[in-house]
Formats: structure tokens, sequence, C-alpha cells
């Protein structure tokens, strides 16, 4: 057993990758080229957006305007649905850039044709079609409602590993490792899958065949962004309960 592990070189490994990509070397800092681009185009858009809707804001809004004020209404509803009425609006600007990020993005790889960009190693694709960005939302998302908790409750935080009973500990940290464990494989898994079913069948089948499948993608990609958004809005509602006025609320109910 010792010489196989011996004669596998885990080095080697941990240094497999699927595919071509493009890295840029910044110091000693080894950034990923397509994801950095494609990133920054999807924040680019999103603020050129923002600013062309708030730039001459009317009393009726119209227009662009308008479109904006019913999305930022859709993720304040969505936030005071999960972290409660009274603690979500310093969230909503979180759960908005969570939502709104990962919805252009997983559209942005059906609608933007970033094949037609060719590069020195690899292709440009959707940012969420990568394991490194839905790792770094999903960190974030951790990061967030541990803030969340600490910042109500301050050390008092750790008392939810022990309720309902003590021995609930252990779960309880396994739960806060495999939350964005979820978070990142749920997201990564379905864009990637969606991108390389919609490649398979414009290579094998005419053009017009695969355009199902793709109206199909772009409904779930929307799907998944909601999911991760409420997902992450739930998890800060948690962090922020109060145990004992959620039972109270629950005899109410």
């Amino acid at each position: 057993m010792l010489n196989i592990l011996h004669v596998i070189n885990f080095a080697h490994l941990a240094e497999l990758e699927v595919g071509r990509h493009l890295y840029w070397q910044i110091g000693n800092l080894k950034v990923h080229g397509q994801v950095f681009l494609t990133s920054w185009f999807v924040i680019a858009l999103l603020v050129i957006v923002s600013l062309a809707a708030t730039r001459n804001i009317n009393r009726i809004p119209r227009g662009l305007q308008n479109f904006m004020e019913y999305a930022l209404e859709f993720i304040r509803d969505l936030a005071k649905n999960q972290i409660g009425e009274k603690e979500y609006r310093p969230w909503v600007p979180f759960v908005g850039t969570l939502f709104l990020f990962i919805f252009v993005s997983n559209w942005s790889g059906a609608l933007v044709p970033f094949r037609l960009i060719h590069l020195p190693e690899g292709e440009l694709a959707a940012p969420t079609s990568d394991i490194n960005t839905t790792v770094a939302l999903a960190l974030l998302t951790s990061l967030a409602y541990f803030y969340a908790g600490f910042s109500k409750k301050g050390l008092g935080y750790f008392g939810n590993y022990v309720q309902p009973v003590p021995f609930m500990l252990p779960f309880k940290i396994i739960e806060d490792f495999t939350k964005p464990l979820s978070l990142s494989f749920r997201l990564f898994g379905n864009i990637l899958a969606d991108e390389l079913v919609v490649a398979v069948l414009v290579l094998l089948v005419p053009l017009f065949v695969p355009l199902p499948v793709m109206a199909l993608g772009l409904f779930t990609s929307a799907i998944q962004a909601l999911i991760f958004a409420t997902l992450a809005a739930a998890y800060i509602g948690e962090a922020l309960e109060d145990h004992g006025h959620g039972e109270e609320h629950g005899e109410h109910a």
C-alpha cells in the first residue's frame, strides 16, 4: 500500500485541469484571465444599466427606470421574506448584488457570443461556469451570515450551535461547511452542464434544434440565480433569528 502511495504523485494530481485556460501573472498572483474578463464585463454592464436608469429620475417611472424599480422591489420582497421585516433593509444591497451578478452572468453565457473572441488559450464563457467564481460567491455568503450573527448577538451567536440540545454542536459545525459547498457546486454544476449540452447539440445537429434547449437554459439560469440569492438571504435570516422569538412566533402561527 505504501508503495502505491509513493508511486502516485499527489502534487501532480492537484495540478490537473480540465480544458485550456488563460492565466495572467501579476507579481506573485496568478489571475484567471477568462473569468476576470467576463466578470468585469458583467460588472460594467450592471453599472452602465444602473447609471442609465437613474440618470433622469421621474416621479412616474417609465422605460429603464421602471424596469430597475421593479427589480429593486422584487429583491426587497425576497430579502424581507427570508430575513424578516425588521432586519432585512441593510441586507438588500448584498442580496441584490448576488442575484443580479449571478443572473446576468448566467445569461451572458447564452446570449453573448463570447466564443467569437479568440484568446491565446481557452475561450470566454459565463463567469459562473467556473468553480472559482461560485466558490467565491459562496464564501462571501458565509462571511455575510457570520457577520450578521456576530453583529447582533456577539459571542452569544455560538449559543446557536448547542440549540436545541448540546449534542447538536458537531452537526451545526458540519452544516457551516456544507452550506458554501452546496451553494457553489449547485450553481457551478447547473451552469456548466447547460453550456456543455448546448455546445454538443450545436456540433451534432442543425442550428435551430438547440434553440428550445437554449430557451430552457435561460429559464434554469434565472432559477439558479433566484435559488442562490434566496438561500443566501435565508442563511442570513437564520443567523439573525432570535430563537425564543421564533418559537413564540411559531406558537402564534
